[in-house]
């Protein structure tokens, strides 16, 4: 049987030129497509910084062995630039955070160190520091760290091969925590190179270079891993409340409908089949996950982030268990979350100050309240000098939004415009504003941008959507914490009941209620009435007492600092004027008290939190009948 068809017949002499240019034109595009972008590239700045040809050389190096072979470490780095206008607070409080109580192995505060041969002075090097525009952050965890012992000669190796690496020396300090389950480093490094420029390293070597060269240090230390080692590391994941290797793997492989395990074709599969199985069976135990079948799961939307959330929950436990050894931390610990539950304010001592996020000092705080509950409070990011210690008692509440006066000048344009801002735009609504006012407004929108809150056009037009002002007003919330802490004694609870000053416990707390704090006021009225200073039988500290007891605990604070200094104090009185540098604060049971002192003389004046911004500086206080305005240096600043 044939086929019928009829031909169609092309003109004499075409040999089908036409249909080969259609063809090879389709071809084209389509390689085209598939190639790369003839247009230019957006500029990435991969290729500046230091480092960046030792990046290269590492990724194009032949391996010497299998990497599942090389003992595995993470290496974290964070650039922190100084804030605008606020000195460099952010980026000393840093130095003093790593340094918190319960890093070492024996729940005392972490050891400063740098290369050998000289010795870690935090102060100069914080004085070498005031002016840099950034320093780097990093954070060293090799999953071994507890073979190596001392961590520091790895440290020094690792910074010494940098040094090599980046063609210049470095300034640096480091301090070893053992605080979690995996003992790591964090090393702040000065934004400046040896002959005083700005550090720039190369975002490659960032990324993967400093990775690849610690790896390879703490494989020649400890050899390569043997097929046990891997094996009983990746066996260990599989009861941990945390997120996991494991999970990872599931991550990648889940779906909208769950996520099935088949059976391994190979030993080696046959096992990684084994663990998964165990894994899920331990999030199904956890209430993350729920059986679908044989061999099938469904995990619960947001179970990767509540696994986050226990492992965070299991290092602020460690942190109290370190912190406070004579009891054992609650495990019943709530997160204080706004409109979470019906208690709407938090009144309780503080237990510890743990990290949420160790690169850019975002803190919480443990606070027990007066009936024994324990609470997790999100601070957020919090100024230098305002986070309160161990035993102070606090008050939290949710932060009402605001908008900032710069958002709201944003959207003041925008509204009248159609709902667009540009600097143009701006210059012809307000004649009067300033050019440093006009590009703050672009720095802000360039930040609302990466989050996603408004558009920039090609010609330099914003996009200000209509419900701007409360999604600037949650950006910041979600970065600074939705929470505002307010400390009512920077006293430790501890230390009140036989305080010699006025307290807290004598003025707010005397009509709190709560089990705990009755036994501590009860000791209180002991300890004024065995002093005489409260008449047998009294339950309250009367307004002449309270004066009696503050001026008292001014005077012997005083008297001190006289005495260890050999400098006179100085009592200011409406109209006096006082020139010093801003040198500490006192924590008082009246409150706290920032020292302020001169060569000859020093003085006690009111602290307020924006001071600490500017500790260490030259500043000019002024008493008025009401209180006390200071200016930031001796001629000239802004008055607070």
């Amino acid at each position: 049987m044939t086929d019928e068809f009829t031909p169609r017949l092309g003109r004499l002499g075409d040999r089908g030129r036409g249909g080969t240019s259609r063809y090879s034109k389709r071809v084209r595009q389509a390689a085209a497509r598939l190639g790369r972008k003839t247009g230019k590239a957006r500029f990435s700045g991969a290729g500046l910084g230091r480092g960046g040809a030792s990046a290269r050389t590492l990724e194009m190096r032949g391996q010497r062995m299998a990497s599942f072979r090389m003992r595995r470490v993470i290496v974290k780095t964070h650039v922190s630039r100084a804030p605008r206008g606020g000195g460099g607070g952010a980026l000393k409080a840093h130095l003093g955070y790593i340094q918190r109580d319960g890093v070492e192995r024996d729940g005392s505060g972490g050891d400063l160190y740098t290369r050998v041969g000289l010795e870690p002075k935090a102060e100069e090097f914080l004085e070498r520091c005031d002016g840099d525009r950034h320093q780097f952050r990093i954070i060293v965890s090799a999953e071994d760290g507890a073979r190596l012992g001392d961590l520091k000669e790895t440290t020094r190796a690792l910074m010494a091969q940098m040094e090599s690496d980046l063609g210049t020396r470095l300034d640096w300090l480091a301090v070893d925590h053992h605080n979690t389950g995996h003992p790591h480093t964090h090393i702040v490094i000065r934004g400046k190179d040896e002959d005083g420029r700005d550090l720039v390293i190369s975002p490659d070597y960032i990324r993967k270079g400093m990775a690849s060269r610690a790896q390879d240090i703490v494989t020649e230390r400890l050899g390569p891993r043997r097929d046990l080692e891997i094996a009983l590391a990746r066996q260990s994941e599989v009861t941990q409340d945390r997120f996991t290797g494991l999970d990872r793997g599931i991550l990648a492989e889940v779906s909208e409908t769950g996520i099935r395990i088949t059976e391994g074709r190979d030993t080696r599969g046959r096992f990684d089949e084994a663990l998964r199985r165990a894994r899920l069976r331990h999030l199904e135990g956890l209430g993350l996950a729920v059986p679908a079948g044989k061999d099938s799961w469904t995990l619960k939307p947001g179970w990767d982030a509540s696994l986050k959330a226990l492992g965070q929950r299991g290092d602020i436990l460690k942190a109290l268990a370190a912190k406070h050894r004579d009891r054992a931390p609650d495990q019943n610990l709530h997160r204080f979350e706004p409109g979470g539950q019906e208690q709407e304010v938090l009144l309780g001592s503080v237990l510890a100050s743990v990290p949420e996020d160790e690169f850019r000092d975002r803190r919480s705080l443990v606070v027990e309240d007066f009936h024994g509950t324990g609470w997790i409070v999100d601070i957020g990011l919090e100024e230098p000098g305002r986070i309160p210690p161990d035993g102070a008692v606090v008050e939290v509440r949710t932060r009402p939004l605001k908008l900032r006066e710069m958002d709201a000048s944003i959207l003041k344009i925008a509204e009248r415009l159609g709902g667009v801002y540009s600097d143009t735009l701006h210059v012809a609504d307000d004649p009067a504003a300033t050019q440093a006012w006009r590009q703050g407004h672009v720095r802000r929108l360039e930040a609302l941008r990466r989050a996603g809150i408004v558009e920039r056009g090609s010609d330099g037009v914003w996009k200000v959507p209509q419900d701007f002002a409360q999604r600037a007003a949650d950006y910041d919330a979600a970065r600074t914490g939705r929470l505002e802490v307010h400390v009512r004694s920077w006293l430790p609870l501890t230390e009140q009941p036989r305080h010699a000053g006025l307290t807290w416990l004598d003025t707010e707390g005397a009509g709190v209620t709560g089990d705990r704090l009755a036994k501590v006021r009860q000791a209180r009225l002991t300890y004024l009435q065995e002093k005489g200073w409260l008449e047998s039988g009294d339950s309250e500290v009367g307004e002449a007492l309270r004066n009696r007891l503050r001026a008292m605990e001014l005077r012997r604070a005083s008297s001190r600092l006289a005495s260890s200094t050999g400098r006179a104090p100085v009592e200011l009185v409406p109209g006096d004027r006082f020139e010093g540098r801003f040198e500490k604060a006192l924590d008082l049971g009246q409150g706290r008290i920032a020292v302020v002192g001169n060569a000859k003389e020093f003085a006690l004046v009111p602290w307020r939190p924006e001071m600490e911004r500017h500790r260490g500086r030259d500043m000019a206080f002024r008493r008025t009948t009401a209180s006390v305005s200071w200016t930031i240096g001796i001629e000239r600043g802004m008055e607070r």
